[in-house]
């Protein structure tokens, strides 16, 4: 098993970055679609389509296709999830880590290096959230390469962002996460996050059924900076 570091993200680390948190981000767009499949509001959707079609035209054979056509259309509406929340991620606070992270107040961005190669990453940063300012600090864009998983890689980044809220007087670190990672939220319970709210992204996803969660993991003996 390679072993690997952590360290403080580099200007050298700038496109490794941005690649490895697009492809982290895209991979889980085919389990959002097979989630939203499943959800009995879409498999109601596609009975009632397939009985509509078949009725007016007379053909079972016309209403599976227009099922497929559904389906077929249903997997970009999906996927725009994903490359859309890359796109803005790329667009401002992985355009200028440096700034972002490193020059902004109780920030920090750090990658994790095997043989040479950035394998992972996180950032923290000030909770977006008013009412969790200055009490909490928002752990974000997590990623580790598929080739590098089930190595403690993304635990020994959680515990870089932890150990920096704690040492800095923060009480609690905070997080989102969408429904589909399922492997994230397990990690993120395993660190003491609890899930403390679910909301949908957009009126579309409510109708999809996406949701993301949102962990809040409160720090022992956490008082907030002045």
């Amino acid at each position: 098993m390679a072993s690997y570091r952590i360290r403080q993200y580099r200007e050298q680390d700038y496109d490794a970055v941005r690649t490895l948190f697009a492809r982290g981000i895209l991979e889980h767009a085919p389990a959002g679609y097979r989630h939203i499949l499943r959800s009995a509001r879409a498999q109601l959707g596609l009975l009632v389509l397939f009985a509509a079609v078949r009725a007016a035209a007379g053909y079972w054979v016309l209403g599976l296709a227009a099922v497929a056509l559904a389906l077929a259309a249903t997997w970009p509406v999906v996927r725009s999830f994903s490359t859309s929340y890359v796109q803005e991620a790329l667009c401002t606070d992985l355009c200028d880590i440096s700034t972002s992270y490193l020059r902004a107040p109780d920030s920090c961005f750090w990658v994790a290096e095997a043989g040479g190669s950035v394998v992972g990453m996180v950032a923290v940063a000030p909770a977006r959230d008013p009412a969790e300012r200055g009490v909490a600090l928002e752990l974000k864009r997590m990623s580790v390469s598929k080739d590098y998983r089930g190595r403690g890689i993304s635990k020994a980044l959680c515990g870089e962002v932890l150990r920096f809220a704690r040492a800095r007087g923060y009480g609690a670190v905070v997080l989102s996460t969408s429904m589909v990672q399922v492997a994230a939220q397990r990690l993120y319970e395993g660190q003491g996050f609890k899930k403390v709210g679910t909301f949908s992204p957009s009126l579309l996803g409510s109708l999809l059924c996406f949701q993301i969660f949102h962990y809040r993991c409160d720090l022992p003996s956490g008082t907030a900076p002045p």
